[in-house]
């Protein structure tokens, strides 16, 4: 049976970034660009570089593996730093022209 998410509640894309067969833990990243660690055994079939959507269900949350997640949250990244860089661009100064010499 696939879970339902609940409308209420905005699903997650995590790609696990290092998986420590030592400790079981996952250290992942989500679409937000936040790092933190889940037990490995709570995503199925987990390796690095695999990506799971996250759904709020009523029994809590389910991973789903997603064909494809690593390469979009990838290109959700590379967009934000262009965004940054756009907006640091823009906020900077223009470059004062050198004074000019006066021929006397």
């Amino acid at each position: 049976m696939t879970p339902q998410a609940d409308p209420d509640q905005a699903t997650l894309l995590l790609t696990i970034d290092v998986l420590d067969d030592t400790t079981g833990m996952a250290e992942v990243e989500d679409d937000q660009g936040r790092n933190f660690e889940l037990p490995a055994a709570w995503l199925p079939d987990a390796a690095e570089g695999r990506a799971y959507r996250a759904l709020p269900t009523p029994g809590g949350v389910t991973f789903v593996p997603l064909a494809g997640g690593a390469r979009e949250l990838r290109e959700r990244s590379k967009q934000t730093l262009l965004e940054f860089s756009d907006e640091h661009d823009e906020d900077a100064p223009s470059p004062t022209p050198p004074p000019r010499r006066s021929e006397a």
